[in-house]
Protein backbone atom coordinates (compact mmCIF):
# COMPACT_ATOMS: atom_id res chain seq x y z
CA UNK A 1 0.00 0.00 0.00
CA UNK A 2 2.93 2.13 0.60
CA UNK A 3 4.43 1.62 -2.87
CA UNK A 4 1.29 3.81 -4.55
CA UNK A 5 2.07 6.77 -2.61
CA UNK A 6 4.48 8.96 -5.49
CA UNK A 7 8.19 9.40 -5.58
CA UNK A 8 8.39 8.06 -1.79
CA UNK A 9 6.67 4.93 -2.08
CA UNK A 10 9.56 2.70 -2.81
CA UNK A 11 11.93 3.87 -0.59
CA UNK A 12 9.00 4.08 2.38
CA UNK A 13 8.34 0.04 1.42
CA UNK A 14 12.30 -0.70 1.62
CA UNK A 15 12.29 1.08 4.90
CA UNK A 16 9.49 -0.84 6.33
CA UNK A 17 10.43 -4.07 5.00
CA UNK A 18 14.53 -4.02 6.13
CA UNK A 19 15.23 -5.05 2.75
CA UNK A 20 14.19 -5.58 -0.62
CA UNK A 21 11.24 -8.34 0.43
CA UNK A 22 9.96 -9.45 3.44
CA UNK A 23 12.23 -11.28 5.82
CA UNK A 24 13.45 -11.98 9.52
CA UNK A 25 13.31 -8.49 9.78
CA UNK A 26 10.15 -7.68 8.49
CA UNK A 27 8.57 -10.01 10.89
CA UNK A 28 10.71 -8.76 13.90
CA UNK A 29 9.52 -5.67 13.59
CA UNK A 30 6.01 -6.46 12.66
CA UNK A 31 6.23 -8.89 16.19
CA UNK A 32 7.53 -5.89 18.26
CA UNK A 33 4.75 -3.34 16.80
CA UNK A 34 2.12 -5.75 17.40
CA UNK A 35 3.48 -6.35 20.61
CA UNK A 36 3.58 -3.33 22.21
CA UNK A 37 0.93 -1.03 20.71
CA UNK A 38 -1.73 -2.04 23.10
CA UNK A 39 0.40 -0.76 25.43
CA UNK A 40 0.88 2.23 23.74
CA UNK A 41 -2.71 2.51 23.48
CA UNK A 42 -3.15 1.74 27.14
CA UNK A 43 -0.73 4.59 28.32
CA UNK A 44 -1.96 7.10 26.18
CA UNK A 45 -5.80 6.13 27.30
CA UNK A 46 -4.41 6.50 31.32
CA UNK A 47 -2.66 10.04 30.48
CA UNK A 48 -6.21 11.06 28.93
CA UNK A 49 -8.17 10.01 32.15
CA UNK A 50 -5.53 11.41 34.34
CA UNK A 51 -5.80 14.95 32.06
CA UNK A 52 -9.87 14.13 32.12
CA UNK A 53 -9.73 13.79 35.94
CA UNK A 54 -7.56 16.99 36.35
CA UNK A 55 -9.71 19.58 34.34
CA UNK A 56 -13.01 17.90 33.97
CA UNK A 57 -14.86 17.48 31.21
CA UNK A 58 -16.81 20.19 29.06
CA UNK A 59 -20.85 19.98 29.43
CA UNK A 60 -22.06 20.59 26.01
CA UNK A 61 -26.08 20.81 27.32
CA UNK A 62 -24.53 23.41 29.51
CA UNK A 63 -26.17 22.67 32.80
CA UNK A 64 -24.44 23.05 36.32
CA UNK A 65 -26.80 21.90 38.48
CA UNK A 66 -26.35 18.42 40.01
CA UNK A 67 -29.88 18.36 39.85
CA UNK A 68 -29.88 17.98 35.90
CA UNK A 69 -26.86 15.11 35.83
CA UNK A 70 -27.59 12.20 35.04
CA UNK A 71 -25.92 9.65 36.94
CA UNK A 72 -22.99 7.26 35.30
CA UNK A 73 -22.75 4.24 37.65
CA UNK A 74 -26.58 3.49 38.13
CA UNK A 75 -28.14 4.78 34.93
CA UNK A 76 -25.54 4.19 31.60
CA UNK A 77 -24.29 0.86 33.59
CA UNK A 78 -27.93 -0.58 33.73
CA UNK A 79 -28.46 0.33 30.37
CA UNK A 80 -25.12 -1.30 29.56
CA UNK A 81 -25.81 -4.93 31.26
CA UNK A 82 -29.18 -5.01 29.95
CA UNK A 83 -27.81 -4.50 26.74
CA UNK A 84 -25.35 -7.52 27.13
CA UNK A 85 -28.26 -9.28 28.15
CA UNK A 86 -30.29 -8.99 25.49
CA UNK A 87 -27.20 -10.26 22.87
CA UNK A 88 -26.89 -13.05 24.76
CA UNK A 89 -30.62 -13.97 24.61
CA UNK A 90 -30.56 -13.02 21.22
CA UNK A 91 -27.54 -15.89 20.68
CA UNK A 92 -29.32 -18.01 22.88
CA UNK A 93 -31.92 -18.03 20.62
CA UNK A 94 -30.65 -18.48 17.62
CA UNK A 95 -28.48 -21.42 19.15
CA UNK A 96 -31.75 -23.28 20.54
CA UNK A 97 -33.58 -22.74 17.52
CA UNK A 98 -31.22 -23.59 14.53
CA UNK A 99 -28.33 -24.76 16.16
CA UNK A 100 -26.70 -25.28 12.50
CA UNK A 101 -27.25 -22.39 11.22
CA UNK A 102 -23.45 -21.17 11.94
CA UNK A 103 -21.49 -24.07 11.76
CA UNK A 104 -19.64 -25.44 8.94
CA UNK A 105 -21.50 -27.44 5.87
CA UNK A 106 -18.24 -29.77 5.88
CA UNK A 107 -19.11 -31.57 9.33
CA UNK A 108 -21.94 -32.93 8.15
CA UNK A 109 -19.64 -34.65 5.73
CA UNK A 110 -19.58 -39.03 6.20
CA UNK A 111 -15.74 -39.27 7.36
CA UNK A 112 -13.62 -41.55 4.99
CA UNK A 113 -10.63 -43.53 6.76
CA UNK A 114 -9.17 -44.27 3.11
CA UNK A 115 -8.99 -40.63 1.85
CA UNK A 116 -7.05 -37.48 3.08
CA UNK A 117 -8.74 -34.77 3.19
CA UNK A 118 -7.35 -31.92 0.25
CA UNK A 119 -6.79 -28.88 2.93
CA UNK A 120 -4.15 -31.08 4.97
Amino acid sequence: LLSTVPYFGPDMVEWLWGGFGVNETTLTRFFAFHFLFPFIIAALAAIHLMFLHQTGSNNPLGTNSNFDKVLFHKFFTEKDVLGVFFLLLCLMLLNCLNPWLLGDPENFNMANVMVTPTHI
